[in-house]
């Protein structure tokens, strides 16, 4: 059964415990962030992380999303322990559109042990949605309904749910239908949110550090954005689990809590911005643009 939390967390802006209660409220969504208190957070386990190192030891940290993609995600964790990506490229960049990578040869062997999956993995059953949905109070293009679960923006139609086409998204490639992947070619969202995918191609995940490390990469001159002969693919260097990694060299991070205070005040200022810069209110924003705020911490310390 699916509980929907109140709409009303929605249309008010509540007390942060962080904050002096003779001090004024946050009048930015940044401010909200950075005024959120510990409860506000969750921390993201590390085996959702994906700790990608390309060229120059440049990094990139894709959270993935096994609630969402729980076939096409226990093949990125196959194919990460099995450092099968170790070697390949980053060999499609499109302006406006995807940074892709995989094997350009398309001969690499898989490992063994791959889930098959098909066009059923590109939706989740909402019956399958154990968690609270906090909804979104702005109408969607592509959807009927939108909302967030765990820290993950949602769209749902009916009985199915599905994650959006976000900036920073991370989607499996494929071939014609009926395939649909295995996990092994992905991509990532550099332009705007092609809202048009969803549902047509599996997303599992987004990066949440080193976006700027593809995304301002040369764009490929071949078809689709494809690097050709003459240019130079980025190697990829190592993709990791970050709970395969020594416990030094993990990273950390916290996703704020959909259903906390802080959200529910960083969701409507991203709506009705009223500070010194902004002159008129948008009264609304699109599920991409309001992107659930992550923030990277160290590690904890072991006690003594």
């Amino acid at each position: 059964m699916i509980r929907l939390l109140s709409s009303a967390l929605l249309t008010t802006i509540p007390t942060f415990a962080a904050i002096a209660a003779d001090a004024p409220l946050p009048t930015t969504p940044s401010a909200v962030v950075s005024a959120a208190p510990a409860q506000a957070w969750r921390v993201i386990a590390d085996e959702d992380l994906l700790v990608m190192t390309v060229a120059d030891g440049k990094r990139v940290v894709i959270q993935i999303a096994p609630a969402f993609a729980p076939r096409h995600v226990a093949n990125i964790r196959a194919l990460a322990s099995a450092h099968w990506w170790d070697g390949t490229s980053i060999n499609r960049v499109q302006d406006n559109y995807v940074v892709q990578w995989g094997d350009a040869t398309e001969k690499k062997p898989l490992p063994g042990g791959l889930t098959p999956t098909t066009s059923a993995d590109y939706v989740r059953p909402l019956t399958n949605v154990r968690l609270a949905i906090t909804p979104f109070p702005y109408a969607d293009p592509y959807a009927p309904a939108t909302g967030f679960v765990d820290g993950w923006p949602m769209a749902m139609d009916g009985d199915a749910a599905w994650l959006p086409h976000c900036y920073g998204y991370v989607g499996v490639g494929r071939n014609m239908a009926p395939d649909a992947g295995t996990g092994a070619e992905l991509y990532t969202v550099i332009g705007q949110p092609p809202r048009q995918l969803d549902r047509n191609i599996a997303v599992v995940g987004r990066v949440i550090e080193g976006m700027a490390n593809l995304s301002s990469l040369p764009r490929g001159s071949g078809d689709l954005g494809f690097y050709t002969a003459g240019e130079r693919k980025v190697p990829i260097v190592s993709v990791r689990l970050a709970s395969d990694l020594p416990a030094a060299d993990r990273p950390h991070f916290q996703v704020m809590d959909v259903a906390s205070p802080s959200f529910a005040a960083y969701l409507k200022l991203r709506a009705n911005r009223k500070d010194d810069f902004y002159i008129r209110p948008a009264g609304g924003v699109d599920l991409c643009n309001a992107p659930v705020p992550i923030r990277a911490t160290p590690p904890v310390k072991a006690r003594r």
